[in-house]
């Protein structure tokens, strides 16, 4: 990775904090301070995790009205076609057809041209055989939370574009595996919905089938991210992935239990998690693994379903419930990890502008190159 050499190290940090978004300013482009570098394997490897974390911002700060599901899905497509990937989406009631009930559920109260959509990527190294490893990134894509007719209040909506930072994360990580050439077999599955507000929306204690055949009882339209996951995690399950990651602006809980810089992560595996905690200490991407705490399964168990999207209020810990309901979902065939990240910077400081922040993106990347290998 490029902070084993001082200087890559020095020039992705002045990449990072020299990030700007003026899309919509009249002095759009104008020239800003530049970092000249001999170019070497590390620095353009720092240029392209750069790049990376610049792309997700942008997604992120971009207003919903300009990035709608339609939208993650051209990104999307404009990734397949530079590194020969194969892109398949699925849209509005065809997720029906092809067994995204959940997404459809979450997605279907938008407007037609914002339909909901399941997106898949699917990308292999090359020079890779067939039994490579297989990686997969499952990453939450609501491109707008109202908070479903559990309607979020205004303070707490202000932001709420960010809630496909999963999504956009996903995408940049994915570009950044494809660039590094590493030698996998990766799907990326984006289920992409706005949680609008319609007659047509879900209703608290609406019974949502799901791609696994669970029930889920909705208890708070606003706990919608895990619906959706919860069908794509289970369509990677029956790719049988070496190890999967998902990524979503889920909970503010997560950020009652550390705060908007510290991203947690959960997983059952020791050697994962003791390898994302390296990867995080090398590369300066804070990340903190909380308990997938088994006890509090039984606060998600619903009252006439298998499941509720809510836990009980006895439970209190809304980012470690929601992190075992998406355990109910996620592949048993290799290893599994979830990231509950914020995705935003509400206060700025030197290096950190306010507005999107890329998270666990370096960290994650330096876990896959270590594992997997690949061109500097």
């Amino acid at each position: 990775p490029a902070n084993r050499f001082p200087e890559a190290e020095a020039a992705l940090a002045f990449a990072l904090g020299s990030y700007v978004f003026d899309r919509y300013r009249a002095d759009h482009g104008k020239p800003r301070p530049r970092l000249v570098v001999a170019d070497t394997p590390q620095i353009a490897e720092a240029r392209r995790i750069a790049a990376a974390a610049a792309l997700a911002k942008d997604l992120v700060n971009t207003p919903a009205n300009d990035m709608g599901p339609r939208q993650i899905e051209t990104v999307a497509q404009e990734i397949a076609e530079a590194h020969d990937a194969t892109l398949n989406v699925v849209v509005g009631e065809a997720l029906l057809d092809e067994n995204y009930p959940a997404v459809h559920a979450v997605g279907r109260a938008a407007a037609p041209h914002r339909a909901p959509r399941m997106i898949e990527l699917s990308w292999t190294g090359p020079g890779t055989g067939a039994h490579a490893p297989k990686v997969a990134l499952v990453d939450k894509g609501v491109v707008f939370d109202t908070g479903g007719l559990d309607l979020k209040p205004s303070s707490a909506m202000r932001n709420m574009k960010k809630d496909m930072g999963g999504a956009a994360h996903a995408l940049a990580l994915a570009r950044l595996v494809m660039q590094a050439g590493l030698p996998v077999r990766l799907t990326v599955l984006v289920p992409a919905v706005e949680n609008a507000v319609s007659g047509d929306a879900m209703r608290p204690g609406d019974i949502l089938a799901t791609r696994k055949g669970l029930s889920v009882e909705v208890g708070n339209t606003d706990a919608e991210g895990r619906l959706i996951l919860a069908d794509a995690l289970t369509r990677a399950a029956e790719l049988a992935p070496d190890l999967t990651l998902d990524l979503a602006t889920l909970t503010g809980a997560a950020r009652v239990a550390l705060g908007p810089e510290v991203v947690p992560f959960y997983t059952d595996d020791e050697a994962l998690a003791g390898d994302l905690a390296a990867a995080s200490l090398a590369t300066h991407d804070p990340l903190w693994r909380l308990p997938l705490w088994k006890p509090y399964e039984e606060g998600l168990t619903g009252d006439i379903a298998d499941l509720k999207n809510d836990p009980d209020g006895w439970v209190q810990a809304g980012s470690v419930a929601a992190a075992l309901f998406l355990k109910r979902f996620a592949p048993t065939s290799g290893v599994w990890a979830h990231f509950d990240i914020f995705a935003w910077n509400s206060r700025a400081r030197p290096g950190w502008p306010a507005g999107a922040e890329a998270q666990a993106i370096r960290a994650i990347f330096a876990l896959l190159q270590r594992r997997y290998g690949g061109k500097a």
